[in-house]
């Protein structure tokens, strides 16, 4: 089992950068890639940004590939979401997941975390 906790969402303005945190415990992150996906209000789940076990792989949304950047530390067990130029359409609660290889699609995933949201204004 492997448990994921979010941190570092809040309320930016239209333009500003945000850095997201999710740390494991449970298991040894370097063992699984990550994701973050994010769900807007009225919005289904969609893919953000996933990396492998490594950090050697990253993948990226066509809506965020050039402004948000996904990195990982093994030794302290937290992936992070870098995200810059944020616009009101990233507003959106983002979650954490870990899964054993890399996907764009939820079911690739195994654990969840309750989620960080993120709020840009204009």
């Amino acid at each position: 089992q492997v448990q994921l906790v979010e941190s570092g969402g809040g309320l930016v303005q239209t333009g500003a950068s945000l850095r997201l945190s999710c740390v494991a415990s449970g298991r040894t992150l370097s063992s699984y890639a990550m994701g973050w996906f994010r769900q807007a209000p009225g919005k289904e789940r969609e893919f953000v940004a996933t990396i492998n076990f490594s950090g050697g792989v990253t993948i990226y949304s066509d809506s965020v590939k050039g402004r948000f950047t996904i990195s990982r530390d093994n030794a302290k067990n937290t992936v992070y979401l870098q995200m810059s130029r944020l616009q009101s359409e990233d507003t959106a609660v983002y979650y954490c997941t870990a899964g054993l290889h890399t996907a764009r699609a939820q079911g690739g995933y195994n654990w969840w975390g309750q989620g960080t949201q993120v709020t840009v204004s204009s």
